[in-house]
C-alpha cells in the first residue's frame, strides 16, 4: 500500500471514495465533489486493487485535498475502514466512483449535521440514472428519524453513497462490520446499529445522481447478500421490540418481506407476524406521536398478507403437480413389479 502526499490540515469533512474497476465514471464522480460550494473537505480515493486505469486516474489528481491510497483487492468494508482510519474529518461523506454530488450536496448536509449534533446519520434522496441517462425515477425515501426507524427494520432507506456520517458515533460503533457472515450488506447492517444508539434522517432534496451500472463493487453476482438481510431485518425488529434475540415469527416476517419463501418456517403464523409489526411500530410511535409510523406500520401489515398469500399460491400450484409425480411414479413401480 501507499499513499499520496497530501496537506495536513484537518478538514471538517472526509470524503470516502472506494473504487475497484472504476475508470469509466471515476473523473466524473470525483469532480464532482470538486465541484462542491463547500469545500472544507478531503477525499480519501482507496484504489481497491484495480487492474484497469483507475491507479493512472487517481495518480494524475493534482488537487491537494485529494489523498489517494493504493492496496491490494479486499471488501468494500475493509476499504471503507481503512479511508475511516485516515480520515482527519469531523465527518465522513460516502462518495461512490460512478455516482454524482450535486454541487450543494456537502453544504446542506454540513449546516444539517451542525444543526442537529444527535444526528449520527445523514442522507439525501437521489435521482437514478441507467448508465449515462436519467432513468426517471427515483430514490425518494422518508425523511424523519422515526419513520427510517421503523423502515429500517425491514430494508435500507438510505442511498450509501448520498451519506454523510458522524465520525465520532461510526468509530463508537466499531466501523463497517467486516464479519462475512453480516456483510454484505454492509451499510444496512451499519445503519441499523448507528439508529439503536442515535438519530437518522434523510434531506428531502435529490442530491445525488444514482448510477445503475452492471459491475460496481457492492453490485457484483447474482444475490451475494439476502441471507444476510433477512438476518439483519429480524434483528433490527428483534431490537425494536426489547426482544433478546430473533424469535421463529420475527425470521418468517423478514422472509415474507423479502419474498423468501425457502427461508420460511414449516408453519408461519400470519397473525403473529402481524401482531409483532404492529407492537414494534406502536413502540416507535411513542417516541415520536407525531410521526406516521402507526400508518407505515399498516402498510407493513398488508404486505405481508399479500406475500403470504403469494406464498400459499405457490404451496398450492405445487402441491397438485408433486400429488400427480408421487402417483405416476407410484403407478410406474405398480407395473414393473
Amino acid at each position: 500500500m501507499n499513499a499520496t502526499p497530501s496537506s495536513s490540515r484537518p478538514r471538517l469533512v472526509s470524503v470516502l471514495l472506494p473504487v475497484f474497476n472504476g475508470e469509466r465514471y471515476l473523473r466524473a464522480s470525483i469532480q464532482s465533489v470538486l465541484d462542491q460550494t463547500f469545500g472544507d473537505f478531503e477525499i480519501i480515493a482507496i484504489d481497491n486493487g484495480s487492474t484497469d486505469g483507475t491507479a493512472a486516474i487517481l495518480d494524475g489528481l493534482t488537487d491537494a485535498r485529494v489523498r489517494v491510497v493504493h492496496q491490494a483487492h479486499t471488501s468494500l468494508a475493509l476499504a471503507l475502514n481503512r479511508a475511516i482510519e485516515l480520515a482527519r474529518g469531523q465527518y465522513l461523506a460516502r462518495q461512490d466512483a460512478d455516482d454524482l454530488s450535486l454541487p450543494a450536496r456537502f453544504e446542506q448536509q454540513v449546516a444539517f449535521m451542525e444543526d442537529h449534533p444527535e444526528c449520527a446519520l445523514l442522507g439525501t434522496r437521489a435521482a437514478i440514472w441507467t448508465d449515462d441517462r436519467p432513468s426517471g425515477r427515483a430514490h425518494d425515501h422518508p425523511t424523519d428519524d422515526a419513520a427510517l426507524r421503523f423502515e429500517l427494520l425491514f430494508n435500507n432507506p438510505f442511498v450509501h453513497s448520498s451519506v454523510m456520517l458522524r465520525k465520532s458515533a461510526v468509530e463508537a460503533a466499531g466501523g463497517y462490520s467486516t464479519d462475512a457472515l453480516r456483510q454484505p450488506p454492509e451499510d444496512y447492517e451499519l445503519w441499523s446499529r448507528l439508529a439503536r444508539r442515535h438519530a437518522v434522517a434523510n434531506l428531502d432534496e435529490r442530491l445525488v445522481i444514482y448510477r445503475e451500472v452492471s459491475a460496481s463493487m457492492s453490485r457484483q453476482g447474482p444475490n451475494p447478500f439476502l441471507e444476510k438481510l433477512l438476518l439483519i431485518c429480524a434483528e433490527n425488529l428483534s431490537a425494536a421490540l426489547g426482544m433478546d434475540g430473533p424469535s421463529a415469527d420475527l425470521q418468517d416476517v423478514a422472509a415474507l418481506t423479502h419474498t423468501s419463501y425457502r427461508h420460511l418456517s414449516k408453519h408461519p403464523d400470519l397473525a403473529r407476524m402481524c401482531s409483532l409489526v404492529r407492537a414494534a411500530a406502536q413502540r416507535i410511535h411513542l417516541s415520536a406521536p407525531s410521526s406516521d409510523v402507526l400508518e407505515r406500520g399498516e402498510g407493513r401489515v398488508a404486505a405481508l398478507h399479500y406475500q403470504y398469500l403469494l406464498y400459499r399460491l405457490n404451496i398450492g400450484w405445487h402441491r397438485p403437480l408433486v400429488r400427480f409425480a408421487r402417483n405416476l411414479g407410484a403407478r410406474l413401480v405398480f407395473k414393473r413389479q
